[in-house]
């Protein structure tokens, strides 16, 4: 039987396919206020401005392509059952060809009826802008499928089920700051070796974790190799 292989992913991890990531230096959090674009509150005050803003993170994302790291993680499903924990909001992992992926904050190339949480619709990649007045089949006006600050979470029990039943661990490209996300790693039960990619030094609670630092794509060639 393949070992589980769970890996949680963060904006780290789609920077070297050029996306922008959020809380670096010169990120989007500095040239957009987090209160203006990602929260419930911000999108009642102004939602031209987050149906725009999120335009312009799809048109981003059109353009990039999946980098090394993204099609090396893909590949390791011949050897592991490999489950993605993304913090992402892109689906470069699926453009690669990972096929079990959970997108703890949403989707970016998804819209969904701001009246029925449940009506969630695919964004053809050839007309990827929302507008006021798109309206879903209840006649609600349309918003990202974006976990928002404030907003629950709702698939982090999932996420925290599969962490539980982790072989091996990864964590690729995240301060481990973010919350529930971060919180994951205390799922994962002792004894299970724990693998680190972030070229930066990135502070947990446990000290028995492998740090490779290096960015996605190189340090996912060298972790290929250490669990061979």
């Amino acid at each position: 039987m393949q070992k589980k292989l769970v890996v949680l992913t963060g904006a780290g991890m789609s920077a070297e396919s050029g996306i922008a990531t959020f809380r670096d230096s010169g990120g989007l959090w500095e040239q957009y206020p987090v209160e203006q674009v990602a929260t419930p509150e911000g999108f009642e005050m102004n939602p031209e401005l987050v149906l725009n803003f999120y335009n312009m993170r799809r048109h981003e994302l059109i353009k990039a392509k999946p980098n090394a790291g993204h099609y090396g993680l893909a590949e390791m499903e011949k050897d592991f059952d490999v489950h993605i924990i993304t913090q992402n909001i892109d689906n470069l992992h699926e453009q690669a060809g990972s096929t079990k992926v959970i997108h703890l904050h949403g989707e970016l190339m998804q819209a969904r009826s701001t009246g029925d949480d449940s009506l969630i619709y695919d964004i053809d990649p050839a007309h990827p802008d929302l507008h006021l007045g798109d309206m879903c089949e209840k006649g609600f006006q349309l918003r990202p499928h974006i976990v928002w600050f404030g907003e629950a979470v709702p698939m982090i029990y999932e996420a925290e089920k599969i962490c539980n039943q982790a072989d091996i661990f990864a964590i690729i490209g995240t301060s481990m700051n973010v919350y529930p996300a971060a919180g994951l790693l205390n799922d994962v039960r002792k004894g299970v070796p724990v693998y680190l990619i972030d070229p930066k030094d990135v502070h947990t609670n446990r000290y028995d974790i492998h740090h490779i630092q290096k960015g996605a794509s190189e340090g996912v060639k060298e972790l290929k190799e250490l669990l061979k």
